[in-house]
């Protein structure tokens, strides 16, 4: 599963604003869209979602 599918359905799991999203895992409010606009991350940009994702599922 791409990492903009996993955010998707982070954000709607768990209703939390996509620009809070962005600012929290990587510091850009805009991230959120900017990937429904077709913005491609690098591999260390992914590598840190990937992580925020995952530490967010195990504190919920």
């Amino acid at each position: 599963m791409s990492v903009h599918r996993k955010i998707e359905k982070f954000l709607g799991r768990t209703a939390m604003p996509a620009t809070k999203f962005g600012r929290l895992a990587i510091g850009d409010p805009r991230l959120v869209h900017d990937l429904r606009n077709g913005r491609e991350p690098r591999p260390p940009t992914v590598a840190r979602l990937e992580a925020f994702l995952a530490a967010q599922e195990i504190q919920q």
